[in-house]
This record gives C-alpha cells, sequence and structure tokens, in this order.
C-alpha cells in the first residue's frame, strides 16, 4: 500500500495518501464503494476486488492513509480497536504466552483475561516503566508483547526502542497500541515495534461518530497473516466508516496541534489549583517521564488525567457543574470529554487492581479538545470550585 506521497510532509500525506482524483470523472474526492461484489471479466479474473468484505476500494484508501501516516507499509482495517486486538492473538495460536503492560485499556485487559485463556493463550501483566523489567517476565513461549505508550489512564510510558531490542532478541514481536498518541505525535514503526494500532474511533477519525480500528506493520509476512485474518474472521468496517474516517484523517495534523495546546494550557491550570493534588501530563516537567517523551514523541498529545481532593461524591458534584466538558467515555474527538476510569473504562478491573495501577475513585480521565482554551479553563474552574 505504497503511497507516492510517503517522503512529503504529514499534511500532505495526510490529505494525498490513497485520495487520488477518480480517473472516470476527475472528481477530487473518490467515490464512496458501497458496492458489496463487484463485476468480473472472466472467471477468477477481476479489477483487484471481488467481495468487499475481502476488499473494498474506499478501505484501501483508508488503509493506504493510515500506513503511511504511520511511517508503514500496510494497513489493515477492522471494525473496532477490539476486533484488532482479537485478530492480533489470533495470530499467535494457542499453548502461546503474551506479555503486556499491567496498566493496560480495559477493553484489552478484559479480552487478555477473559476471551484468549478460552483460546488457550496465557496473559501475564508487568510493570515496564524500566524496560530491563521485561527480561524476568518473557517465557520460553512468549511470542507476544503488547503495549501502550502513553497508558491509558495512567500516562506511564514505556521505552519503545528498548523494549523493542529486548522482545526481538527473545524472538517475539512487539505492539505497541499508539491511540492516544495518534501517528502524528509518535511513530513506534520507526522505534522497532513490529505492529502499530489504533482505535480508529479516537484521534484518527476524530468526530465521535465512527467506530473503528487499524494495524499498521512494515512485515510482509505479518501483513499476509493479519488480511487472511481480517478476511476469516469477518470483523471489517463498514465503506461509509472508512469513508468518514479518510476524511478526518484530512485535519489531523491541525487537530492535534489544537490538542496538544489545549492540553497543555488545562494542565499548567490545573497544577495551581488547590483541589488538585496531582495532575498527570507527560508535557510537564513534573511528570517522571518527560525526558522520555521528548526522545521518543514528537508532542505531549491530548491527554490529560488528574487526581481531587476527597471522596467520589466531590468528583460527581464536580461532573456535574460541567457545562462545556462532556462527561462520557471514550477520547479524541474535537469535543472534549471527560470521565472517571475507576467507575467507567476500567470498572472491569478488580479494585484491587485498581489500586496496584493507582486508578483511584478521585482519579479523573480528560480528553482535552479543540474548543477555545479559555472557556475549558473556565468551565473546569467553575466545577471545581462547586465540588467541595
Amino acid at each position: 500500500m505504497a503511497s507516492k506521497y510517503d517522503n512529503s510532509g504529514f499534511g500532505t500525506r495526510a490529505i494525498h495518501a490513497g485520495q487520488d482524483p477518480d480517473p472516470t470523472t476527475g472528481a477530487v474526492i473518490p467515490p464512496l464503494s458501497l458496492s458489496t461484489t463487484f463485476k468480473q471479466s472472466a472467471a477468477g479474473v477481476h479489477k483487484g476486488f471481488d467481495y468487499s468484505r475481502s476488499g473494498n476500494p474506499t478501505r484501501v484508501n483508508f488503509e493506504t492513509a493510515v500506513a503511511s501516516l504511520e511511517k508503514g507499509k500496510h494497513g489493515v482495517a477492522f471494525s473496532s480497536g477490539s476486533s484488532v486486538t482479537a485478530t492480533i492473538l489470533s495470530m499467535v495460536g494457542a499453548g502461546s504466552h503474551v506479555l503486556s503492560v499491567n496498566d493496560v485499556y480495559g477493553g484489552t485487559y478484559r479480552y487478555f483475561t477473559k476471551v484468549a485463556p478460552v483460546n488457550g493463550i496465557e496473559t501475564s501483566f508487568i510493570d515496564l516503566k524500566e524496560a530491563s523489567s521485561i527480561k524476568d517476565a518473557l517465557k520460553p513461549n512468549t511470542k507476544l508483547v503488547w503495549i501502550e505508550s502513553p497508558t491509558n489512564p495512567t500516562l506511564r510510558l514505556a521505552d519503545i526502542k528498548a523494549i523493542a531490542e529486548y522482545t526481538h532478541a527473545h524472538g517475539a514481536l512487539l505492539v505497541v497500541d499508539n491511540t492516544f498518541m495518534s501517528p502524528y505525535f509518535q511513530n513506534p514503526l520507526l522505534l522497532g515495534a513490529d505492529i502499530v494500532v489504533h482505535s480508529v474511533t479516537k484521534y484518527i477519525n476524530g468526530h465521535s461518530d465512527v467506530v473503528m480500528g487499524v494495524a499498521v506493520t512494515n512485515s510482509d509476512e505479518i501483513h499476509e497473516k493479519l488480511t487472511f485474518l481480517q478476511n476469516s474472521l469477518g470483523a471489517v468496517p463498514s465503506a461509509f466508516d472508512c469513508y468518514l474516517a479518510r476524511r478526518g484523517i484530512m485535519t489531523l495534523e491541525v487537530r492535534m496541534q489544537r490538542h496538544e495546546q489545549n492540553a497543555l494550557a488545562v494542565a499548567q491550570f490545573l497544577q495551581t489549583h488547590p483541589k488538585v493534588t496531582e495532575v498527570i501530563y507527560p508535557g510537564l516537567e513534573s511528570h517522571p517521564q518527560h525526558e522520555l517523551a521528548k526522545t521518543q514523541q514528537k508532542g505531549f498529545g491530548g491527554m490529560v488525567s488528574f487526581r481531587m481532593e476527597g471522596t467520589l461524591d466531590n468528583v460527581n458534584k464536580f461532573l456535574g457543574d460541567l457545562h462545556i466538558i462532556t462527561l462520557a467515555e471514550s477520547l479524541g474527538g474535537v469535543e472534549s470529554l471527560i470521565e472517571v476510569p475507576a467507575v467507567m473504562t476500567h470498572a472491569s478491573l478488580s479494585p484491587e487492581q485498581r489500586a496496584a495501577l493507582g486508578i483511584t475513585d478521585t482519579l479523573v480521565r480528560v480528553s482535552i479538545g479543540i474548543e477555545n482554551q479559555n472557556d475549558l479553563i473556565q468551565d473546569l474552574d467553575n466545577a471545581l470550585k462547586s465540588a467541595y
């Protein structure tokens, strides 16, 4: 899925990769291909498409664009981020071991602990604040290492390059969930990852109206396995969703710039608030891995987590008096969203597991949108005042 724009700047690739004008009509935006099947000139002879589960022009357009933005060779799109996880785990086979960062998205944790074992796959969870910790956790049958950086929701970083070296020395594959950073701020393939995954639902689409996932790789062998499973398992996105997500990508660069500007301003404001006990944002010098963030990322993203004084009752009073920021799960849209991981996105973890990860009842996660910066800060300030 190489694109002639692969050596162009990010914004140029976001607009043009896979998005050539229609050769028949000259339409600048290629038409949306809703057809489920395609005419063949002879039995088994076609123009690259025969059935839309196996391949669709609009989906290829999207896959080409994401691969280009991630500096990868192949993109493979799926109906959700969770179906990406399930498909990749289907590659490793029964009797395999997966090693995952412990502070992982709740849905990924749920799959690793509730579904994968039924298929004969064991998963261990490890704190990867120090990359060398991975050495003692690898097992003879470890086939896959799965990390997020930053993690969800405590925004811990993993040294992707170092972990890739340990993983490859063991003969395993490294998967990096890059959802929080987007391809604009981080490209894990350049740091040694074998597969990069995204919940397209989040920053890539960016408008909270599509549920999708994608995997990107430079390996022809991995790509062949993923496309076989994509077709066999059938968890493919609709052409219309691919069209919307491809449309969203066009503004990814400018959106991520605004997300980051707003997030830094909000984080700096929260640091000064007397009712906020901790602000977690990799762009702050107070973040313990700020220097690592500067090394492997091109920016710091739009996600901010913070801890409030008091109890969940104070948090709910605070949430109830927000007028611009919306209480809702998910992230990465143009609108600001806020949630309490302990009782929302990470409720599937046990209380003991949440405590070990620092996911307390007063930990709040905010996906900072692209609204007016002063309005966001005023909304938070007013709500914090009413919470006590």
